[in-house]
């Protein structure tokens, strides 16, 4: 797992890419914007950004997971979530 921040002024993106041990990678993104009215605090936005970026990692490795059962069983209907 490796998340990789960049910082533009006010705005933060991040990145977190899951690579496995077969070399197969999956990424998610994300990003976060200080509010003017708000103290400068990077690590904040650092935070959010990172966070954000793990929530939409997750989202697509559940969506990757939903398929792979779907293609190991082809009679039964993908799962619901379960958590």
């Amino acid at each position: 797992m490796r998340i990789d921040l960049d910082e533009d002024g006010d705005e933060t993106s991040a990145r977190a890419t899951l690579t496995t041990d077969g070399g197969g990678q999956a990424t998610g993104t994300g990003r976060a914007r200080r509010n003017p009215a708000d103290p400068a605090v990077a690590e904040i936005g650092d935070e959010l950004a990172a966070s954000r970026a793990l929530a939409d990692l997750a989202a697509k490795l559940a969506t990757m997971t939903r398929h792979d059962i779907a293609g190991s069983a082809p009679d039964s209907p993908p799962p619901a979530r379960s958590w």
